[in-house]
Parts: C-alpha cells; structure tokens; sequence
C-alpha cells in the first residue's frame, strides 16, 4: 500500500495533503461473488512528525472513505524539514513515508 505525501507552503504555514492507498472495509459490504461479508480492514491511527517531533495524530476508523486523503497544516515548516507520516491498521500493516520540504 502507497502513501503519497505533498506539501505546500504560503504565508509561513505548511499544508501537508497525505493519501494513503488501502481498501477501508468496514465489515458490512457483501462479497458480489460469495454472498459474504468482507472482513473489517481500516487505518486506526495516521501519525504526522516535522523533524523527528511529533506534531499530530488522528485516530480513524471503518467510517472512513477508501484511499483516505487527510491533511493537516503547520506553522514554521521551512525548506529541508523532514515530514514524516506513519500509519497502522487494524490487521498489524503500517506504512511510513518520510519527505523533505
């Protein structure tokens, strides 16, 4: 599963736009083939870090649209600051994708 991180700045504030590619199941959907019910799949936790520190979590659930895209904005993001973006599912997959502004 990808994770495709942009980023844009203006005004001393740094938008960074995450897309995360992942089927988000939520348990309910039928199977068309089988008549059964596709297994719960979901990103429970997406965490956002500027130069090794922290700087924002989100805990998302089965509500939550295929391939999500989230953003989050910070102040006083400059050139050559590293993002990095972790996340992890239900299932034990994760992904970390790291970029340099």
């Amino acid at each position: 599963m990808a994770t495709k991180i942009r980023t844009k700045t203006a005004n001393g504030e740094t938008e960074i736009l995450v897309r995360i590619d992942h089927p988000m199941e939520d348990g309910r959907r039928l199977d068309s083939r089988t008549g059964l019910r596709i297994p719960q799949h979901f990103i429970q936790k997406v965490t956002f870090s500027l130069n090794g520190k922290e700087i924002a979590v989100a805990d998302i659930g089965s509500a939550v649209s295929k391939d999500p895209l989230i953003k989050v904005k910070v102040r006083g993001a400059k050139a050559g600051d590293r993002i990095s973006i972790g996340w992890s599912d239900n299932k034990g997959s994760a992904g970390e994708k790291e970029i340099v502004i």
